[in-house]
Parts: C-alpha cells; sequence; structure tokens
C-alpha cells in the first residue's frame, strides 16, 4: 500500500492501522510535511520515506511505487489517500479482482454506484474533467482522478509519473491509454468529511485540477 502524505498528521495514524489489517505492508511517502505526519505514520506501524522538499502527490506516488519494487515479493501495489476519504473494504475487493481476473489494474471509481454523497456542482466539474482526459487520452473511464488505484508489479515498473501535482491522475490514465495493459474500474465510495473537505476535497480543489489539466 502506497500513501501519499502532505501535514495529515491528525488522521494518518488512523488511516494506517486501518489499512494495516488487510494490507501488512504499508509505506507512507511525507512530502516533507511541516507538521508530525511521519512520526504519526510511523507510530502507527507504516515504513515512511521522506522526501527533502515538497514535491507534490504525483512525485510522492512514484516515489512510494519504486519502494514497493524494491521488495522481490511484491505482486499488487494499491494508492491510497492519507485523510481516510477511501474505504479499505474497496482496496481489498480491488486487489482480489487483479487476483482472479484477466486484469493488470483497476482505477476506483465514485461514479459506478450511488454510494458517494456529491454536490452538483462538485459532480459537475468532475465529470468535466473526465470528459477532458477521456477526450485528450481515448480511454473511456468514468472517473479519471480517483486517488484509490491497484496495479500488479507489471504496471507499477512501467509507469513514469511525471506530473508531480493533481494531473499526474490524468498522465497515469494516459500511460494506461498508451499501454498494453488490461485495465478496468472498480465502484469505490469516497468519504467526504468535515476533515477531507479542509484539506483540499472542496469544489475548488476540483476547479484547480481542471486548470492544470488544461495548462499542463
Amino acid at each position: 500500500m502506497v500513501v501519499p502524505v502532505y501535514n495529515e498528521a491528525a488522521v494518518v495514524g488512523t488511516v494506517v492501522e486501518a489499512v494495516l489489517h488487510a494490507f501488512p505492508h504499508v509505506v507512507c511517502v511525507d512530502d516533507a510535511s511541516t507538521d508530525a505526519s511521519a512520526e504519526a505514520a510511523r507510530r502507527a506501524g507504516a515504513v515512511v520515506v521522506q522526501h527533502p522538499i515538497n514535491l507534490g502527490q504525483g512525485a510522492a506516488i512514484q516515489t512510494g511505487l519504486a519502494y514497493a519494487l524494491t521488495d522481490p515479493a511484491m505482486r499488487y501495489a494499491v494508492t491510497f489517500d492519507a485523510d481516510g476519504q477511501h474505504r479499505v473494504v474497496d482496496a481489498a475487493a480491488m486487489v482480489e479482482r487483479l487476483r482472479t481476473e484477466p486484469l493488470d489494474v483497476l482505477i476506483g471509481s465514485r461514479f459506478l454506484d450511488s454510494r458517494t454523497r456529491l454536490s452538483p456542482l462538485k459532480r459537475a466539474v468532475l465529470r468535466a474533467g473526465v470528459a477532458y482526459t477521456n477526450a485528450t487520452t481515448g480511454v473511456r473511464m468514468t472517473d479519471a482522478h480517483n486517488g484509490l488505484r491497484a496495479m500488479d508489479r507489471e504496471v507499477v515498473a512501467g509507469l513514469r509519473i511525471t506530473q508531480n501535482r493533481m494531473a499526474h491522475a490524468s498522465e497515469i490514465v494516459e500511460q494506461i491509454g498508451a499501454s498494453d495493459w488490461r485495465w478496468g474500474e472498480h465502484p469505490v465510495e469516497i468519504l467526504y468529511t468535515h476533515y477531507s473537505r479542509t484539506k483540499g476535497q472542496s469544489v475548488w480543489n476540483s476547479v484547480n485540477i481542471l486548470t492544470e489539466l488544461f495548462f499542463r
């Protein structure tokens, strides 16, 4: 499990503890947090890799995937946000599908069922991002900017994330479309808590993602 972390000291320990019930190996990539995120993650049982300067979520994920590849026994990797918005049961179900179905990579989608509660405006902004990504990558997905992903070792080794900020999600989709990886989507629930909204899961954050996509 790869968890990018930036100033999540208030919740990252709880997230790591929950993840460890289903995933025995968790690496948190602390992207030069200015709080006690690294200490909280380490105390909860994660391996912590730290960036000396803040590079962005895309860079943190790339660092975490590179670290995962150093374990020769690693077969699957999952990217999982540190703010508590993802559900461990969804992540475990995605890995099980990789084990049992002819798939190399699964992307979580909040639009494949009705569990995730979205405001009309946020839904519209996210849909616009999906439409742009689908048009520019040729890959038809329902949720291009979901941080919950599961992939096998071949995909982990093949990804090259160069977009350090939020546009990395579209870059991942683009690389999936340019490869022969067998991909699919999996219905997941996004938990928009008060904490996650204050940490950037607002409509304005979605607008910022769109801006990065157009100008990256």
